[in-house]
């Protein structure tokens, strides 16, 4: 099995030597691999395996950031390398254009957009609404707060905090008999 690299960091799997090798540089081996990174700048490495993480056979690998030396990077896309087969590999513009959406490819910010996505609530942001609620005659109870926003109690704390600091807003602190916080917002 031959595998080439581009210009573009596109690995594609070969049954002999492909036909033509413009742009391509060539490798069948972990020692030849080494030898064509050798001269890679570490930035390139990294564009490579970005270039296999999350792609169509290799959902299970994640994008990085940095290697912590050239020989680990070389060693993790041979091992991707090897998954590739002939019939199974992907057309190097596939990979390309993967690797260029994903750019920024933080795994936490999906994550995130996906919570937010699936709430069912149709409302303003939390702010609005929890200034709604300490507006009342009564006040906002912590415990409210917290429900309605989803926040913990140091975020709520923090929240009105700044709400009275940043927020010029005047902001009474009671407690009641039963012991539960509640805040106001002044007239």
């Amino acid at each position: 099995m031959t595998f080439t690299i581009d210009t573009d960091n596109n690995i594609a799997a070969h049954a002999g030597q492909p036909a033509s090798a413009e742009n391509l540089q060539s490798f069948d081996s972990y020692q030849e691999l080494a030898k064509l990174a050798a001269e890679w700048p570490g930035t390139r490495l990294v564009e490579t395996w970005n270039s296999f993480a999350g792609a169509a056979p290799f959902n299970d690998l994640r994008s990085v950031k940095k290697f912590t030396n050239r020989k680990v990077a070389i060693e993790r896309i041979w091992a991707a390398v090897q998954r590739l087969s002939a019939s199974d590999a992907p057309p190097a513009c596939d990979v390309a254009r993967t690797a260029k959406t994903t750019k920024k490819a933080p795994a936490k910010l999906p994550q995130r957009a996906c919570v937010r996505n699936t709430t069912n609530e149709s409302r303003g942001n939390k702010k609005t609404d929890v200034v709604a609620l300490m507006k009342r005659p009564r006040g906002a109870t912590l415990a409210e707060i917290m429900k309605l926003t989803g926040w913990q109690k140091h975020t709520v704390r923090g929240f009105v905090s700044l709400l009275q600091s940043k927020g010029g807003e005047k902001i009474e602190s009671l407690r009641n008999a039963v012991g539960q916080r509640t805040y106001r917002i002044a007239k």
